[in-house]
């Protein structure tokens, strides 16, 4: 009698919801649903795979290669590892009007940023700005954690290995070279400049790195990377957070300016044009290659052919197979309807 009681107390309430009672609906998948909805997928993914195709094909690209390796490349006296403060320049042209705003990157190939041991050299707490850790850098940042032993800041593999080449871009009328303004504000992600790094609360800023030395690379300290803008120094520089969000792949481009003021906002005119690079960034040692690319976008983003393709290819297969269906249906299925 106890046993039957206790086996009452745990019965569920008998609702609809606890005894499983609610009304349920399973789709009965027939030919007739499934076909049409196959066409109907693969029209879908059509469209957007043109539209998709289109317009990354309107998107203009311009790669410029000034690695220098070629004995006739105006850049090949720079690439002498025991050239210093090298400078080579590059002329091209362009024959019509690259619609803006332009975005100017630079890229290189065969550089594996994604590699871990390279990924993990750095120490967080002191990017985000730490003092404790100016001194006292972690041993993640080996083999840039001292230099004569004394901290380096910042420390670790990758922020050693930031790009340093530098541009400047001209436009030639009439024999004479015309200067196109660079805009390298707002490059970097939003969550990086406000929220990953940060810079102590020192001032002057370069007090807080007394004692230190910078990274064994560079060629100025991290509070003297920007002398034109003292609020574009230390961990917050914009080219700075820009390499140290690491690449993917092996071969990447990464945002260097923009082009939207002047005379320039509407794009670059078509004519001739002279591309002043300060050469410094090595990269034959690793068999790698350096170049700058100018692309404007469109609202699917950057030039992306594969994306289009992609859908076209699903599309396509959604609609084969839809016919590969009814031609099953229509020979097995019918007659014995009938």
């Amino acid at each position: 009698m106890v046993k039957q009681e206790q086996e009452l107390d745990n019965r569920p309430d008998n609702t609809a919801f606890t005894q499983q009672r609610l009304p349920a609906w399973q789709p009965m998948l027939s030919a007739g649903i499934i076909i049409p909805g196959f066409v109907l997928i693969g029209l879908a993914f059509i469209g957007i795979g043109v539209a998709l195709f289109v317009t990354s094909r309107s998107i203009q690209v311009l790669e410029i290669d000034y690695t220098g390796v070629a004995q006739d490349s105006p850049c090949f006296k720079c690439s002498d590892p025991n050239a210093k403060n090298c400078m080579c320049t590059m002329e091209f042209s362009i024959d019509s009007l690259f619609q803006g705003p332009v975005f100017f990157y630079y890229g290189l190939t065969n550089y594996f940023q994604n590699y871990r041991r390279y990924g993990v050299s750095k120490d967080a707490n002191q990017l985000s700005g730490d003092l404790e850790y100016f001194t006292n850098p972690s041993d993640d940042c080996a083999p840039y954690v001292y230099d004569n032993n004394k901290p380096i800041v910042p420390c670790g593999s990758v922020a050693n290995s930031m790009f340093n080449d530098t541009f400047k871009l001209f436009q030639i009328v009439n024999g004479a070279r015309k200067q196109v303004p660079l805009d390298g504000k707002g490059i970097a992600w939003w969550t990086d400049y406000n929220v990953k790094y940060r810079n102590p609360n020192v001032t002057p800023l370069r007090n807080a790195f007394n004692g230190t030395v910078k990274p064994v690379f560079w060629s100025r300290p991290a509070y003297e990377l920007d002398p034109t803008d003292p609020a574009n120094n230390g961990f917050i520089n914009q080219d700075f957070l820009v390499w140290m969000r690491r690449a993917a792949l092996p071969n990447f481009r990464k945002l260097y300016r923009r082009i939207t003021e002047g005379d320039f906002a509407e794009g670059l005119p078509a004519g001739n044009y002279s591309l002043e690079i300060a050469y410094n960034y090595p990269v034959l040692s690793f068999d790698g290659e350096k170049k700058v690319v100018f692309s404007n976008v469109s609202w699917m983003g950057g030039k992306n052919e594969f994306l289009g393709i992609a859908y076209l290819v699903i599309g396509s297969l959604c609609v084969v197979m839809s016919i590969v269906m009814l031609i099953v249906y229509a020979k097995f299925k019918f007659p014995e309807e009938d």
